[in-house]
């Protein structure tokens, strides 16, 4: 972990427009002489401490961090503003110079209370980790896994990242799916924990990445995908999402591979591939059309547009959507009931039924990723991307 100026690294051009000014509100605090030894003893104990970290706190927090260590040892922001196209810079300056008057002791105590709660969100993750329930499958970070009544459920566990998927839920995910091939159960489920059922890719899958290594990331990038959606076309058990709210490009691409999809009314679907420069995945390209019909997939995949649950149900993305309110307790209900039924009967059924297209739909998926590389490669997906950022930016 970084502390001062190396809590920010140099990012690649995607997390280069990731960051964003952070406003932090001034603290005024009575000090004693006593307190401001104690408060500067804790300083740079916290500062030993952040390097023990081992999750990355996020870019929101490293701001924080960076603006706070360098008012505390510094004072109030006395550098030049960068340039507009200095995104990294600039958001560093930005957040320092939100400070303001912040004394440097209250800059201290704020540093230091930051880094404790870092820690303490740090040590009760590995405790939640521990715990029977979300230890029935071991060894997963970024999923809870359990089997109960015949029914393996895989959740995407990172609400706080509104359960974006990182290299390593992706890894996860093939990993959990390859283990419920195996187990014992009749079917799968894939469901989000907290608002999100999953915003789709992290775009911090790009971060740290020097334009002398793009090639070699895309190209890595590209198999890792191929072999995620691979792992669904495969999957020989029913397999159901459980949609519990927003859903957004390869979460969404992936739901024709899935055998029934379930879906809360606030949950809606987004595919905003030529927004960012882009292409679809996930079998998307061959299987929307056939589910929705060219004019509808069209919308969809090339002009980004949204779905609401119903509208996704009409189309036949969705099997059925059921009020938020209702929604665990009538589809859990159901699914229960599904994991009843004789468990090679459904096996077999899934079979013939896929097998049909198994060899296409891998071909497809070739295809897709092909395609995909030599996007992320492209100076329009870049442009697209800048773009994309500095809308957000300014909302």
């Amino acid at each position: 972990m970084l502390a001062g100026t190396a809590a920010i690294k140099k990012k690649t051009f995607i997390e280069k427009r990731q960051v964003q000014p952070v406003c932090i509100p001034s603290v005024h605090l009575h000090m004693t002489a006593a307190t401001m030894q104690v408060s500067q003893k804790d300083f740079e104990k916290a500062q030993e401490q952040l390097k023990l970290l081992k999750n990355d706190p996020g870019n929101e927090t490293k701001l924080k961090l960076y603006a706070l260590f360098k008012q505390a040892t510094e004072g109030p922001c006395n550098s030049p503003k960068p340039g507009m196209l200095d995104f990294v810079k600039k958001a560093k300056w930005d957040a320092w110079n939100s400070l303001g008057s912040l004394s440097q002791d209250n800059a201290r105590q704020e540093y230091t209370k930051l880094v404790s709660s870092l820690i303490s969100a740090e040590s009760a993750g590995k405790k939640k980790d521990t715990s029977p329930k979300e230890s029935s499958h071991g060894g997963y970070e970024t999923l809870i896994v359990t089997t109960d009544n015949n029914i393996t459920k895989i959740m995407f566990n990172r609400p706080d990242k509104k359960n974006a998927i990182n290299h390593k839920m992706y890894r996860e995910i093939i990993s959990a799916l390859q283990e419920a091939a195996k187990d014992d159960s009749t079917i799968a489920v894939v469901t989000g924990n907290g608002e999100y059922y999953t915003s789709g890719n992290d775009l911090n899958n790009f971060s740290n990445v020097q334009p002398s290594e793009m090639k070699k990331v895309a190209k890595e990038g590209a198999e890792l995908l191929k072999e995620f959606v691979g792992s669904f076309i495969d999957f020989p058990k029913p397999l159901i999402a459980v949609v519990n709210g927003p859903a957004i490009g390869i979460s969404v691409t992936l739901l024709g591979l899935f055998d029934v999809v379930y879906a809360s009314d606030k949950a809606t679907f987004h595919t905003p591939f030529s927004q960012l420069g882009q292409s679809p995945e996930g079998c998307s390209s061959y299987l929307f059309p056939k589910i929705m019909g060219s004019a509808k997939a069209n919308e969809m995949l090339l002009f980004n547009k949204k779905l609401t649950a119903a509208e996704a149900c009409a189309l036949g993305l969705v099997n059925e959507v059921f009020p938020d309110s209702t929604f665990q307790k009538e589809v859990w209900a159901r699914l229960k009931a599904y994991a009843s039924l004789p468990k090679n009967s459904l096996a077999v059924s899934k079979q013939l039924l896929r097998n049909m297209e198994k060899e296409k739909l891998h071909a497809v998926n070739s295809q897709e990723c092909e395609v995909l590389t030599e996007r992320w490669l492209s100076d329009e997906c870049l442009n697209a991307l800048v773009t994309f950022f500095q809308r957000k930016s300014k909302l």
